[in-house]
């Protein structure tokens, strides 16, 4: 079976390099399924899991936005933030959950809703991956 370099990086650091079989990744305008020899793309991520298949396994990364590229053998994903799900704290990832959910539920002119809200998914996209 033919495969695709796939490389996530951050700003700290390249998260993964592998060649994958197949990339599943949420976009601003729907899932996006990538095998090798995919038209060239590029698109806004959202605040989700990315699915990566090979060789038979399927791994799952906690991506929080950025940017995809997609070219015909090479994908990379440019991430504000992205963890294995072996990196991933659950107590912290919980945690946050509840200082977000605090922020949201606070009726202060001073909150920042938008920003507690992008809090919120982060922490959620984290738990679901973990567990």
């Amino acid at each position: 079976m033919s495969t695709l370099l796939l490389e996530i990086v951050t700003p700290e650091r390249k998260v993964y390099a592998q060649e994958v079989n197949m990339v599943s990744v949420k976009g601003a305008d729907g899932e996006l399924g990538i095998l090798p020899n995919h038209i060239p793309l590029v698109t806004p991520l959202r605040i989700a899991p990315v699915v990566i298949k090979k060789d038979g396994a399927t791994e799952t990364l906690a991506v929080s936005g950025g940017f995809i590229e997609i070219r015909k053998d090479k994908v990379v994903i440019l991430a504000e933030s992205a963890e294995l799900a072996g990196d991933i704290d659950l107590a912290r990832a919980e945690a946050s959950k509840e200082r977000a959910e605090q922020r949201l539920s606070a009726k202060r002119d001073e909150v920042d809703y938008r920003r507690a809200e992008l809090a919120l998914q982060r922490a959620l996209n984290r738990i679901s991956i973990k567990k």
